[in-house]
C-alpha cells in the first residue's frame, strides 16, 4: 500500500513494504551501548544492545535463534520503570507494526508516548522481518527461520518478563499485518492475552490467497515459504487464518476496525486511486467505484468476515467500520477508540 501521509511505500499493507534506510537513520536515536548484562531468553534469545531514547523509550537489539539473526524491539516504559526494584512488573500492551515489521512505527506515527492512560503500562513494539506475517514460516514443510511467532511469544515474552519488568497481564493490538498478528496470536495461544484489537487487519488471508502470494513476490519474499500452496497446503493456511480460528476468540474482548477504501475524513484533499501490482489492481472491478485504496478495501472485507463469523459463534466483537484508507491517522484514531476496552481488560484482575 501507499502510506498517504508520508508519500512513501511502507510495510503496513498488502505490499507497500519498502522501508528505506533513510527513515531509520532519521529517527535521532542516541548512540547505542551494550546491555550491561546480556539477557538470554528461555530459547537462547539474548539482548545484545540497549539504547535509551529520551526519558521513556528504550530500544533493544535481540539476537534471536527463532529468526536466525537480530531483531529490534521498542519499549515505551511506565513511570518509575528506570528505578524499578527487582521483581517489580507492570501490565503490558503489545503493539504490533505492519508488514514491514518497523518497531519505530507506533511511536513515529501516533501519539502513544503522550497518552496519560499509558503511564502505568509497559508498551512493547516488537519488530519482525519484512512480510513476516506474524507466523513461523512453513518453508515447504521444513520449518526453520524466520519463525516470527516463536520469536515473539516463546523468546521475547519470557525474556522481557525476566529482565525488563513486563508482567503476565497482557493485551495486544496492531495495524495491518499487525492487526492480523494480534488476533492470530490471541487465538493460537488461548489465555495469553486478555483482549485483542485489529486496525485494518488482514484477518482472513485465505480468502485472497492469490493476493497474499503476489504481495510476497512484490517485496522479494518467497511466496510459498510462508504457508505453502493454498490448495495443497490448505490446512496450514487455515491454521493461520483468523476466520478459521475464530472459535478460540469467542471468550475474549475483541475490537475490529477498518476503512472501506473510499476517501474518509482523515484523508488529504485529492486522495486518488493508485496502482500496485496486477493481482491487487484487478480487484477494482469487485469493489464500488468510489474505492481509491484497494488495500484497505481488502482489509475491510477480511475484517467484516471475521466479525460476522464471531457473531455467528455467539461472540460480541466491538466493531468500527467507516470510510477511509490504509494510513496512520486512522490507526491512531482506532487505538484511541479501543484503548478503554483494552485497558479495562488489562486491569480487570481476572
Amino acid at each position: 500500500m501507499v502510506d498517504r501521509q508520508r508519500g512513501n511505500k511502507l510495510g503496513a499493507g498488502l505490499a507497500g513494504l519498502l522501508l528505506t534506510a533513510s527513515l531509520v537513520a532519521g529517527c535521532g536515536t542516541d548512540t547505542g551501548h551494550p546491555a550491561p548484562t546480556p539477557a538470554a531468553g528461555a530459547s537462547g534469545a539474548a539482548v545484545t544492545e540497549q539504547q535509551q531514547i529520551g526519558d521513556r523509550v528504550v530500544d533493544l537489539t535481540v539476537d534471536s535463534p527463532a529468526l536466525g539473526g537480530p531483531a529490534q524491539v521498542r519499549l515505551l516504559t511506565p513511570d518509575g520503570w528506570g528505578e524499578r526494584a527487582p521483581g517489580r512488573t507492570w501490565p503490558v500492551l503489545y503493539l504490533l507494526p505492519g508488514g514491514d515489521g518497523d518497531h519505530l512505527s507506533w511511536t513515529s506515527d501516533s501519539n502513544i508516548a503522550t497518552l496519560p492512560e499509558l503511564r502505568d503500562v509497559l508498551v512493547v513494539v516488537p519488530g519482525m522481518p519484512m512480510f513476516g506475517f506474524y507466523s513461523d514460516r512453513y518453508n515447504q514443510g521444513r520449518g526453520g527461520p524466520p519463525a516470527v511467532r516463536s520469536f515473539h511469544l516463546d523468546e521475547l515474552v519470557p525474556l522481557l518478563e525476566r529482565d525488563y519488568g513486563t508482567g503476565q497481564d497482557r493485551v495486544i493490538a496492531g495495524l495491518s499485518q499487525g492487526g492480523y498478528g494480534a488476533l492470530v496470536y490471541a487465538a493460537q495461544r488461548p489465555g495469553m492475552f486478555r483482549a485483542a484489537a485489529s486496525y485494518s487487519g488482514w484477518l482472513a488471508p485465505l480468502r485472497r490467497a492469490e493476493v497474499v502470494l503476489a504481495a510476497a513476490r512484490f517485496v522479494g519474499v518467497d511466496d510459498r515459504g510462508l504457508w505453502g500452496d493454498p490448495v495443497r497446503d490448505r490446512a496450514v493456511w487455515e491454521a493461520n487464518d483468523v476466520y478459521h480460528l475464530a472459535e478460540a476468540l469467542t471468550g475474549l474482548p475483541v475490537y475490529l476496525s477498518s476503512g472501506d477504501g473510499t476517501v474518509g475524513d482523515l484523508d488529504p484533499p485529492g486522495t486518488a486511486a493508485e496502482t500496485l501490482f496486477p493481482e491487487l489492481d484487478r480487484l477494482a472491478a469487485e469493489f464500488p467505484p468510489g474505492v481509491v485504496d484497494l488495500t484497505e478495501a481488502v482489509m475491510h472485507e477480511s475484517s467484516r468476515a471475521v466479525a460476522d463469523r464471531l457473531r455467528a459463534l455467539g461472540a460480541e466483537p466491538v466493531t468500527h467500520f467507516t470510510a477511509g484508507t490504509h494510513s496512520p491517522p486512522y490507526w491512531e484514531r482506532e487505538l484511541h477508540r479501543s484503548l478503554p476496552m483494552l485497558l479495562a481488560a488489562l486491569h480487570s484482575g481476572g
